[in-house]
């Protein structure tokens, strides 16, 4: 499809601006090639007078080149103003349709999608069609009709002239459209491709820096990233020496037009044709025909920006049109808040096994379940199909006897709360990072969630207390004091089913028995599901689920499962024995001390 067809939605109402800028455009192109004739005059009437009057006649013709001049100036500011206005519509369009859609999607489409490739979608492509129709598409008039115009200008004063003129212009044309073909538009894929590709890795590198600061690494050690740039170096160093010959040879054509001008004027003058005619006639041409090339490089300039413009809008759009999770027609309520799998099976997009396969277990209402097992085994992929990451393949999850898919998305997220390992805050203050969990709750209540999450002492030493802005004047966090904040905005959301993913995972002691703390407060008469990797954490939890290979193998409570001799015994005695050596290692120095 067209780019302009495919942009032509989101500029609403000012789409009638972009044919407006191209018809001036058109105008200001032929304004401004009308001084060159009335300079030509000028040159004529001063070495071959024929006027009765020549300095009033010259003078005139200066007077009519200034204001056509003017007016060329006049009506491109007018030209550039009006797609201006539309692209400025397009763009913000595209991008806040961008925002609703990532705000629609599912939150297993970002475990696909790194934050890098995202933001060059919202960011970089929204700008590139901006680019396109604000400044290419208003000179893609002038492109047209001026070559147009000094063709026909061409063969008017002398057409043997005009015909030398035209044959360097037309090998050069010719040299640009085999440039410009097919090549030149697989290039433009690859190229926004690996941008976009190297794009994502920097983020990634940028994140990845404290890692490269500590063990003295380079870029070299981020192989994606690094590979990426070699990638895109070896595919721009190969479409340059594509082009290297016949760009070569396309500039001796176009910029080397005196050479087929002169040969030919000298021919007329030496076979009886009026000397000064001549060299008036060939001035006018030296003026008139660096016009084609001038149009020629733009045309490819414009073709370019197009091909950009065509690929940005591809990517945005397969944005918007990734698929939202089906939302019921008629969306029921929940009466009860036990949480239920039945026989659910998962598949992750593009993979060839099963994630999940046939897991089934209730967890009562107020009750705590604990998900373990090795890496890798599913943990991970249970919990996030209560919030609805992604939907089951086969099989149902159901809250308080009503599947999650008949739930308006609103409402299973208002009673679902879920907390990350890795909490992230945003670059606000600690009250509106808090209250992010219930946007209408007053600073008292926000209060009160503070002292039940064990923040009060990261609050008091900040240094406007609540209002400090996260990320100023080096205002930072801990990781431990991070999800302390998390597990305080989860607290204020208040929803009755917390799902946690190893909240503690990455706490220091200290902020591991504060964690511990604020989660005893968080799941008070909750319906809970924890995934665990720390065993000690669940030898309190009413039931345990030992996940491995995508499929629950052990069911029970901690002592059960110990005196079973299974799996989780297995990993119950690794876990004893790891914490009693690390335990025997930190006394060895005390000992050789009293020694």
């Amino acid at each position: 499809m067209n780019t302009l067809a495919r942009l032509r939605p989101y500029a609403g109402r000012r789409w009638w601006l972009l044919p407006g800028a191209l018809v001036l455009s058109a105008l200001s192109a032929l304004l401004g090639m009308a001084p060159l004739v009335f300079i030509w005059r000028i040159v004529r009437e001063l070495l071959v007078p024929s006027a009765p009057d020549s300095m009033a006649f010259i003078a005139s013709m200066g007077w009519w080149a200034f204001a056509a001049a003017i007016a060329s100036l006049v009506l491109y500011f007018l030209a550039l103003a009006a797609s201006h206005l539309a692209a400025f519509r397009v763009e913000v369009q595209l991008r806040r349709l961008s925002m609703r859609r990532l705000v629609a999607l599912p939150l297993g489409f970002f475990d696909r999608h790194t934050s890098g490739r995202v933001r060059k979608i919202i960011d970089d492509d929204a700008s590139i069609t901006h680019g396109f129709l604000a400044h290419q598409l208003p000179d893609l008039a002038g492109t047209v009709v001026t070559p147009l115009a000094a063709l026909a200008l061409l063969f008017v004063f002398d057409w043997r002239l005009g015909l030398a003129s035209l044959l360097p212009i037309a090998a050069g044309m010719g040299l640009m459209a085999s440039m410009l073909g097919g090549n030149a538009r697989r290039f433009m894929k690859l190229y926004e491709d690996s941008l976009e590709q190297m794009n994502s890795e920097a983020v990634e590198y940028v994140r990845g820096i404290p890692v490269v600061k500590v063990f003295q690494q380079t870029v070299l050690s981020f192989k994606r990233f690094h590979q990426s740039i070699l990638s895109y170096r070896d595919m721009v160093v190969r479409y340059t020496l594509l082009w290297e010959t016949r760009m070569s040879a396309y500039t001796v054509l176009v910029h080397g037009f005196a050479y087929f001008l002169i040969p030919v004027a000298v021919l007329l003058i030496t076979h009886d044709e009026p000397a000064l005619g001549v060299v008036v006639d060939l001035l006018f041409y030296l003026l008139l025909t660096p016009l084609f090339a001038q149009a020629i490089m733009r045309s490819a300039y414009i073709t370019q920006a197009k091909d950009q413009a065509s690929e940005a809008v591809e990517r945005v759009e397969a944005l918007l049109d990734v698929e939202t999770l089906p939302m019921a027609e008629a969306p029921q309520a929940l009466a009860a808040y036990d949480l239920e799998f039945d026989e659910v099976s998962f598949r992750y997009p593009g993979a060839e096994r099963l994630a999940i396969e046939g897991v089934s277990f209730h967890v009562p209402a107020g009750q705590t379940y604990a998900l373990v097992g090795p890496s890798g085994g599913g943990k991970t992929t249970i919990a996030r199909l209560v919030p609805r990451f992604w939907d089951a393949a086969c099989g149902q999850v159901r809250i308080g006897g009503v599947e999650v898919g008949a739930l308006e998305p609103g409402a299973l997220m208002d009673k679902v709360s879920f907390v990350f390992q890795n909490s992230r805050l945003f670059k606000a203050s600690v009250l509106d990072n808090v209250r992010f969990g219930d946007p209408e709750a007053t600073r008292e209540q926000v209060e009160h969630v503070i002292d039940l999450a064990q923040c009060r002492e990261i609050i008091d030493r900040l240094p406007q207390g609540l209002d400090t802005l996260i990320g100023s004047e080096g205002t930072y966090l801990s990781g431990g004091e991070q999800q302390r904040i998390a597990l305080a905005r989860a607290l204020l959301k208040d929803a009755p089913i917390v799902v946690l993913d190893e909240a503690t995972a990455f706490a220091d002691p200290e902020n591991e028995h504060l964690i511990q703390q604020a989660l005893a407060e968080l799941t008070k008469g909750k319906t809970v599901l924890m995934i665990a990797h720390r065993l000690s954490s669940v030898m309190d939890v009413d039931r345990i689920l030992v996940v491995d290979q995508g499929a629950i193998v052990e069911r029970g409570t901690h002592a059960e499962l110990v005196a079973r001799g299974g799996l989780f015994a297995q990993m119950w005695a690794e876990y004893r024995a790891a914490m009693r050596w690390t335990l025997g290692r930190a006394a060895e120095p005390e000992e050789a001390n009293h020694a």
